[in-house]
């Protein structure tokens, strides 16, 4: 009336085939969503500047883009 071993090595397969196809779709879904609506945008990057006072010039939005992405 228990559970045999065949059993629990199939549950335990079943789980981690679970959770490796779970951790790919996750991912691709997340790269996804984050190219539709990158973290911060050039928009932004010009509130910013706005916000401390500067007018910024399109080579320092283009450099702080830059190293946005690097990161």
């Amino acid at each position: 009336m228990g559970f045999g071993l065949e059993t629990f090595i199939y549950l335990l397969v079943g789980i981690i085939i679970g959770g490796i196809a779970g951790f790919f779709i996750a991912r691709h879904f997340l790269k996804k969503e984050l190219e539709k609506n990158p973290p911060i945008t050039e928009k932004m990057i010009r509130a910013m500047f706005m916000q401390m006072g500067r007018k910024p010039s399109e080579a320092q939005i283009r450099a702080v883009m830059k190293s946005m992405n690097q990161k």
